[in-house]
């Protein structure tokens, strides 16, 4: 089921812009439902915007019969007192069809989020986190930095679709759509285009850098620093922190190596128990697990981009790393 779930949180970040994770329900809960339905059920609890739901699985994937779930999710409802939504990998349509007609809460990732019993809670929910929503999403800041910096990087945002920016950067379909959203709320760009869409930035680079920064649009893409003894086996694994700072700067390496990786890879590495004597303290490798995907802006370049390398340390009291991002500020910023 680890599967489904990683998919069922990364479905939900994509179309409601925030980050989830899905847990098994606790033994004292399982003891109240029929043991059918724990024999016939994995079930899972979830915190949506302040609101416990129960996410609900089929063991037998081959036994999804309409009826006899619609009387089990009913159940498992009026015992835990939860909303209850159905966990599927894909559907038939016409199974999709009779869910919809009998108004039962269903997700299928990559495809429908269906939540009849939920909508309004979510939608009052969620318009009250869109207002509140006063930077970019982590996707939108990444476009907007390789923006700025394709002047060093040949292939230009403003020239590909959202299907071939999507391919190459490796996100979904779904994720570039909320990220272009991200950056209409904000009045950054202009979309063109019927069948295929493209993105267009409404100000100039110069322009633009003053506008994110002036009204506070960006932030730290670090989202925290862990430490391992051994260097991990990763490709997309580049130099950050005082280890990229001597790329863009006269301030010499530190003692301490530091490197960055995307959130999704640092969870996947360490499921597979690929980070030798992970902590949060101290080892001879710090990891920066990034929010997006960190950028090079080179084909050999093994480091960071410098915007996103501001960013993460423009708060540093250490007077050589103030030096060293006004170095990069001249260099980089216009």
């Amino acid at each position: 089921m680890t599967i489904i779930m990683k998919m069922i949180e990364k479905y939900i970040q994509e179309v409601l812009g925030i980050d989830v994770n899905l847990n098994p329900i606790s033994k004292s809960q399982l003891k109240q439902l029929p043991l059918y339905i724990s024999e016939s059920y994995q079930l899972y609890s979830l915190k949506l915007f302040n609101k416990d739901i129960l996410f609900v699985a089929l063991k037998n994937k081959e036994g999804l019969r309409i009826l006899q779930i619609e009387k089990h999710l009913q159940q498992i409802q009026k015992q835990l007192n939860q909303p209850v939504v159905l966990m599927l990998e894909n559907i038939q349509a016409y199974n999709r069809k009779r869910l919809i007609e009998k108004r039962i809460n269903f997700i299928v990732p990559g495809k429908q989020l269906y939540l009849p019993h939920l909508l309004i809670d979510l939608r009052e929910s969620f318009n009250r986190v869109e207002k509140k929503q006063k930077t970019l999403m982590p996707s939108a800041q990444f476009l907007v930095i390789y923006h700025l910096l394709n002047d060093d990087l040949k292939w230009k945002l403003e020239e590909n679709s959202f299907k071939d920016i999507a391919l190459k950067f490796g996100y979904s379909a779904m994720a570039i759509s909320k990220a272009v959203d991200s950056l209409k709320k904000q009045e950054l760009i202009e979309v063109l285009g019927e069948r295929e869409k493209f993105i267009q930035f409404k100000y100039s680079k110069k322009a633009l850098w003053e506008k994110v920064m002036g009204d506070k649009l960006l932030v730290n893409p670090v989202l925290k620093t862990v430490f391992v003894d051994e260097k991990p086996k990763c490709p997309s694994l580049l130099k950050s922190n005082e280890s990229a700072l001597p790329e863009y700067s006269n301030m010499n390496a530190s003692s301490q190596h530091y490197f960055a990786m995307e959130k999704d890879v640092f969870y996947t590495l360490q499921k597979s128990n690929e980070l030798v004597n992970l902590n949060e303290y101290e080892g001879k490798y710090a990891i920066e697990i990034w929010k997006y995907k960190p950028l090079k802006i080179g084909a050999a370049s093994k480091v960071v981009d410098p915007l996103s390398l501001y960013l993460s340390m423009k708060h540093c009291v250490d007077e050589r790393v103030e030096m060293a991002l006004d170095q990069i500020s001249k260099e980089y910023t216009w």
